[in-house]
């Protein structure tokens, strides 16, 4: 079914480049920064058990119990990755640790047993690889295990001070030892297990400095290495985490009708060196879903709407597993469910195909951002590009909005082409374009160059239906020649 999920989307994009010129560019083009990447988030235990026989600590009745998740799971679903066609998988932290979400580290230079092998890592990163979806992994720095490795038997207290949490420790990084076996771990992590990013968490009490010394060692590891964190920092991360962003979202896509001036406030119209994040929730939130559940509205509606609006906003997209799914959930570990093939695909191959849009465009992932309109959930805005311009029209009311686009602003003699509901809208005798739009829909117009009247065409087509015609006489004759031969017989034979 997800083979086939890909092909439907693999389809459209055809049948869009063949149309009306869109032109799909492969993965492994050059993007700049991770503005033009998009990240899928998952947590290797809670996805899917392939291989029982690495189920060590796993408790069916225990929701913070591990589940059986591991890198064979993750292989055997990268068509399911390809489908959703998101740049990065984000796997969590997959180091030895006493915990399923890989928190509560004990051994930073030791794979996480319970998923699997270095052999079954490096087989699933080959297959990652493969369909060009590149691999990031976490690395915890503080509110780690007691019982971590690096602790020495003496002089604790140089080392270590008591984390938020009973049974965890914060690291002294102004201890300079501390400081290089941290570093030297993270490298290590990158190293051994060929990331293309990796991700610092739990980084709250740490020190910027001693952050920017980690960032600086592991782009000498790897100069393209993205380095990224999962809170606020001013380090030298290559994004920012923006939580209030996520928050907008939340509260702008719950229901309909919402005021949604906070989404665009503050959004660059240029590029950015340092994108910001665009997430509908991350995996230390409440689900999306759970502030859709509490207005009462239909969870499959909202996530379509918020996930296609944050793939076309410049910055870069991160999305929990899950979210194709409507997970739902306030806190973990009911947020962090075992992960469910066997729902409906519609808002999987949804999902596809608005990426298809944003992989195959350079003004999509990286152009500049103009806001056309913003009133209480109809937001319009452009992307562009000296070489290409493009309008989103999101419809998140529930009645149908209109809206009148100038030739000033779309241009002369264009034509602008709905890449998802397919409609296409030519300016009129007031020289405007009348962008139309259902309730609680989003729409991407491309805009091309006005093609006019194609005559050699209309007069292939006329032939093809004269020739036709001509058949079908034809036919009709013969067979009634062949009738009244047949009755003359009969006649002769009495």
């Amino acid at each position: 079914m997800r083979v086939t999920n890909k092909m439907k989307t693999a389809i459209v994009a055809f049948v869009c480049a063949s149309t009306i010129g869109f032109t799909i560019q492969a993965h492994a083009d050059e993007r700049v920064n991770m503005q033009g990447e998009s990240v899928y988030d998952v947590l290797v235990d809670r996805f899917f058990d392939k291989n029982s026989q690495n189920n060590f600590e796993t408790v069916a009745t225990d929701s913070k119990a591990f589940s059986g998740g591991d890198f064979e799971g993750i292989e055997t679903k990268v068509s399911y990755f390809d489908s959703l066609d998101f740049t990065f998988l984000s796997l969590g932290s997959i180091l030895e640790a006493e915990d399923y979400r890989g928190k509560l580290v004990t051994n930073y230079n030791a794979l996480q047993k319970n998923f699997g092998t270095k052999a079954q890592y490096d087989s699933m990163y080959k297959a990652l690889h493969s369909n060009n979806i590149k691999v990031m992994a976490d690395f915890p720095i503080n509110g780690v295990s007691e019982n971590n490795a690096f602790i020495p038997n003496t002089g604790q207290e140089q080392w270590i001070t008591l984390g938020k949490e009973q049974g965890t420790v914060n690291w002294r990084v102004e201890n300079e030892e501390v400081q290089k076996k941290l570093i030297d771990a993270a490298v290590t992590y990158v190293r051994e297990y060929k990331l293309d990013g990796i991700r610092l968490t739990t980084i709250e009490d740490v020190d910027t400095e001693f952050l920017n010394s980690m960032i600086k060692a592991l782009k000498n590891v790897d100069s393209q290495l993205v380095v990224i964190a999962d809170s606020p920092s001013k380090a030298n991360f290559d994004m920012k985490y923006d939580e209030e962003n996520m928050s907008n979202f939340q509260q702008v896509f719950k229901n309909n009708n919402l005021d949604s001036a906070s989404l665009t406030n503050n959004m660059a119209e240029k590029k950015l060196n340092t994108p910001k994040s665009l997430m509908l929730d991350d995996l230390n939130s409440s689900r999306f879903t759970y502030f859709a559940a509490q207005e009462n509205m239909f969870p499959p509606t909202r996530v379509k709407i918020a996930v296609a609006t944050a793939l076309m906003l410049p910055g870069t997209p991160i999305m929990s597993y899950g979210t194709e799914i409507t997970m739902n959930g306030e806190e973990p570990p009911e947020t962090l469910q075992e992960m469910d093939f066997r729902t409906k695909d519609d808002i999987i191959t949804y999902i596809g195909q608005i990426q298809a849009l944003r992989n195959g465009s350079n003004a999509l992932r990286n152009g500049e951002f103009k806001l056309i309109k913003n009133d209480n959930g109809f937001i319009v805005f452009e992307r562009s590009t000296a070489d290409e311009k493009w309008f989103v029209v999101v419809n998140n009311t529930d009645q149908t909005q209109n809206l009148d686009l100038s030739e000033d602003v779309v241009g002369k003699d264009k034509e602008l082409y709905g890449m998802l509901e397919k409609d296409i809208i030519r300016v009129n005798d007031s020289s405007t374009y009348k962008v139309g739009i259902e309730r609680e829909l989003v729409e991407v117009y491309q805009v091309k160059d006005k093609k006019g009247i194609n005559v050699a065409y209309l007069v292939a087509l006329g032939l093809v239906y004269v020739l036709f015609i001509g058949f079908i006489v034809a036919v009709l004759k013969r067979g009634k020649k062949k009738r009244a031969a047949n009755e003359e017989k009969d006649e002769s034979t009495k």
